[in-house]
C-alpha cells in the first residue's frame, strides 16, 4: 500500500482563491470572450492582424505567459528517471499517435458523415497532440511535472514528424481504402516544426534557466520556497488570458451557429472521455503511480488546438467549416479537462487507501 495522500479537503484547502475556483473564472473569461466577439465590432480582425506561426500574437503571448511558470517548476535533474521509465513512454505513445487519431477519425465520420468540412477539422484536430494546456492541466490534478516534461517533448518531436503522414492516412489514404471521401492536406511542415519551437522551445528553455540560475545564485529551497510562488499565478493569469483572446476571436461564429457547434460538441464530449478514462485504465493496470498515470492520461486527452485552428485556416480559409471544427476543440476541451481535474483529485484520494 502506497503511502496515504493528502485528503481532498487538504489539497483544495492548500489552493489559491484563484485556484480554488478556477471553472468560474474560466466560465467568465468564456463569456467575456464570446460577448467581446460577438458585440465589438472589429475586435477580430485586430486580434488577429498580428500572427506568430499561425496563431494570433495574443494568443501565442498567453500561453508563453501560461507555460513558463509551470515549466520552471520542473526539477530537470529529475528527467532521467521518466526517460528511464519506457513503460510510460510506450504508452504515452500508443495513446497519442495510434488511439487518439484512429479514435477521432471513426468519431467523425460516425457523427459528422453528412458534414464533410466539419468531419475534416475534427479529424485535424485529433491529429494535433497537446504541447501547450496539457502542463496546466496536470499540474492543477497533482500529476508528475517532469513526467509531463518529457511526454510534451515526445509529443512534439512525433507531431512534426508525424502530423503529415497522419493527415494523409486519415484524410486521404484510409477513406479512399473504405470507399468514403478524400480530402487532401497541403501545408508545409516547417510551419509545424516553428510551432513547437515557440509554443515549446521558448518556455522550456526559460524554465530550465531559471531554475539552473536561480538554484546557482539562491539555492533550491529560495528558489522553490520563495521565486515559484511569485512567479506561480502568471500561469493561470495567462490561461483565462488566453481563452478570452480565443474565444473573442471566435465568438461571432460561434454563437451564430450554435446548432452546428452542437453537432461537433457530441463527437468531442466522447473523445475526451474515453481518452482520458482510458489513460487512467492503461496507467492502472501498468501499475503506474498516481502522478505519472495522470500525466498520461491528461496528455492522451489533450489537443494542440493552436495548430489545428492554424492548419485548418491555412489550408481551408479562415471562414470555413475545418476552421469552425477546430475552434469549438478548446471550447468543449477547456470546461470538461478542468472537470477532470477534480475527478483526478478526488482519485488521488482514493488511489492511496486501494
Amino acid at each position: 500500500m502506497s503511502a496515504r495522500a493528502p485528503e481532498r479537503s487538504d489539497v483544495l484547502g492548500g489552493l489559491s482563491f484563484l485556484d480554488r475556483f478556477l471553472p468560474v473564472w474560466i466560465g467568465v473569461a468564456m463569456v467575456a470572450g464570446l460577448a467581446l466577439g460577438r458585440f465589438v465590432p472589429g475586435l477580430q480582425g485586430v486580434l488577429d492582424s498580428v500572427k506568430v506561426a499561425g496563431v494570433s500574437l495574443p494568443i501565442a503571448l498567453g500561453l508563453l505567459l501560461m507555460m513558463y511558470p509551470v515549466l520552471a517548476k520542473v526539477r530537470y535533474d529529475r528527467l532521467d528517471t521518466v526517460t528511464g521509465d519506457r513503460r510510460t513512454m510506450l504508452l504515452s505513445l500508443v495513446l497519442n499517435w495510434v488511439l487518439g487519431p484512429a479514435l477521432m477519425f471513426a468519431l467523425a465520420w460516425v457523427f459528422l458523415a453528412d458534414l464533410p468540412e466539419y468531419r475534416t477539422g475534427l479529424i485535424i484536430v485529433g491529429l494535433a497532440r497537446c504541447i501547450a494546456m496539457v502542463i496546466i492541466w496536470n499540474d492543477l490534478a497533482c500529476g508528475d511535472r517532469e513526467a509531463a516534461a518529457v511526454l510534451v517533448a515526445l509529443n512534439s518531436v512525433f507531431q512534426v514528424v508525424m502530423f503529415g503522414v497522419l493527415g494523409w492516412f486519415y484524410l486521404d489514404l484510409l477513406p479512399g481504402w473504405l470507399g468514403l471521401d478524400t480530402t487532401s492536406l497541403d501545408f508545409s511542415p516547417w510551419e509545424i516544426a516553428l510551432s513547437v519551437v515557440i509554443f515549446l522551445g521558448i518556455p522550456l528553455a526559460a524554465g530550465y534557466l531559471s531554475r539552473r540560475l536561480g538554484e546557482r545564485t539562491r539555492g533550491r529551497d529560495w528558489y522553490e520556497s520563495r521565486f515559484l510562488p511569485r512567479i506561480g499565478p502568471i500561469a493561470l493569469h495567462g490561461l483565462l488570458f488566453t481563452i478570452v483572446i480565443l474565444f473573442a476571436l471566435q465568438g461571432d461564429r460561434i454563437t451564430s451557429q450554435p446548432l452546428d457547434v452542437a453537432r461537433i460538441t457530441l463527437p468531442l464530449l466522447v473523445y475526451f472521455a474515453v481518452m482520458w478514462v482510458g489513460g487512467y485504465a492503461l496507467g492502472k493496470a501498468s501499475g503506474l503511480s498516481y502522478e505519472r498515470t495522470t500525466t498520461l492520461a491528461f496528455t492522451a486527452a489533450g489537443n494542440n488546438f493552436e495548430l489545428a485552428i492554424a492548419v485548418a485556416i491555412g489550408v481551408f480559409g479562415v471562414t470555413s467549416g475545418q476552421a469552425l471544427a477546430g475552434v469549438v476543440g478548446p471550447l468543449i476541451e477547456v470546461p470538461v479537462l478542468v472537470g477532470l481535474v477534480y475527478v483526478s483529485l478526488w482519485l488521488r484520494k482514493r488511489w492511496s487507501t486501494t
